[in-house]
């Protein structure tokens, strides 16, 4: 039996675009009042690409994936399939946990990128559009705080995040209780 996990990428960029958005008005609202308009993209590339990004991702990974992941082996113990595999020798953490713990890691950072992406287009959006920006004051100061080493340690971050949402959530999996009895029973 093969299983197929869909990740909504489309709602995704819908969540991030609206912390970019909260951030994009919070930034341009303080930044207006000190005179500091055209410090706004780059506030804009500090707060989204650090901060608000890992944890966008880690929320997608816990949220759609954790559920699955917790619900897929909670439904194996509850039909004694993880018995079935000790039985015969699999060693269940290596079959069932270890592919997700590596799956989750793997697109928590692939997610990472492109929320920011989502989340600084977000951000320019109500810069530029609603509060009457310019692009160019947006986008210029991008390079003064900027730098690769932030977008590294923000992809480290959210494979950090998608290692512990996929533990927790396999934990709890595989620790369930209750036999087909506790399912069934209203």
């Amino acid at each position: 039996m093969v299983h197929r996990e869909r990740l909504d990428v489309p709602r995704g960029s819908g969540l991030h675009r609206a912390f970019g958005a909260t951030i994009a008005l919070q930034v341009g609202n303080v930044a207006r009042q000190l005179g500091a308009e055209s410090q706004t993209g780059a506030a804009m590339v500090l707060a989204v690409v650090r901060e608000a990004a890992p944890i966008v991702a880690a929320l997608l990974i816990s949220g759609a994936g954790g559920s699955a992941m917790c619900a897929d082996i909670g439904s194996r113990k509850i039909r004694d399939e993880i018995s079935a595999m000790e039985v015969l020798a699999v060693n269940p953490i290596k079959t069932l946990v270890v592919p997700r713990i590596w799956a989750a890691i793997f697109v928590a950072m692939l997610l990472d990128g492109f929320v920011s992406v989502a989340g600084i287009a977000g951000g320019y959006f109500f810069n530029v559009v609603i509060q009457g920006g310019t692009p160019g004051a947006y986008l210029a100061p991008f390079s003064l705080l900027a730098q690769t080493a932030d977008l590294i340690v923000a992809i480290g971050k959210a494979g950090i995040f998608g290692l512990i949402a996929a533990m927790v959530a396999c934990y709890f999996g595989f620790y369930a209780k209750g036999g087909p009895r506790a399912w069934a029973t209203p």
